[in-house]
């Protein structure tokens, strides 16, 4: 008995992997080797490639194309129509099927709409991508970063604020409390 939501219109193939609590709606299609963890969501016209592994309470907007070679962790947002590549250099006249890339999502990250993940890079834990940016190189835990290219442009907090760092190097969440620090160019949570 499956224990995940799939709307009619869906296409789920044989040999994927599907979470307890899952939902998969309008339109999208889940293909044989791809993994998807509990409690995610699938917005209308979303695309699972094979080998995509998403953790749980992974949220998928519409129009999302989730190429072999990418790796959610729990609780990344991935926004409506952002795009993922997973070849460098494609060619319609040259197979590179071998030579994906891969794309680490980390713990908690947030893409912005539009925005479009060039393979091979590392979105790090917690990190805010802005709507329309164009992320070229790997990024930071807890960075907020914008444009194309995508440059870092300061620190959010888990909850998705702006971090505003004092000269003791801490700052503190506007909505949770929670308490961070910078050092060495790198943001960590204090433990509470």
């Amino acid at each position: 008995m499956k224990e995940y939501f799939a709307h009619e219109t869906a296409v789920i193939d044989e040999g994927c992997s599907i979470g307890k609590g899952t939902k998969i709606w309008h339109f999208s299609h889940v293909m044989p080797g791809s993994v998807l963890g509990e409690d995610c969501n699938l917005g209308q016209n979303v695309v699972v490639s094979p080998g995509v592994v998403l953790g749980r309470n992974v949220k998928v907007q519409n129009n999302v194309s989730i190429y072999t070679g990418v790796i959610c962790e729990d609780h990344v947002f991935l926004g409506p129509s952002m795009v993922f590549t997973n070849v460098i250099n494609p060619r319609s006249h040259v197979v590179r099927k071998d030579q994906y890339a891969t794309t680490l999502v980390k713990e908690g990250a947030s893409i912005g709409a539009n925005a479009t993940v060039i393979c091979g890079n590392t979105i790090g834990r917690f990190a805010l991508i802005g709507a329309g940016a164009v992320i070229t190189k790997d990024v930071p835990d807890y960075a907020l970063v914008v444009g194309n290219p995508a440059q870092q442009i300061g620190w959010v907090s888990e909850y998705g604020h702006r971090l505003n760092f004092d000269a003791d190097q801490g700052a503190t969440c506007m909505e949770s409390g929670q308490k961070y620090t910078l050092i060495d160019h790198q943001v960590k949570r204090i433990s509470e």
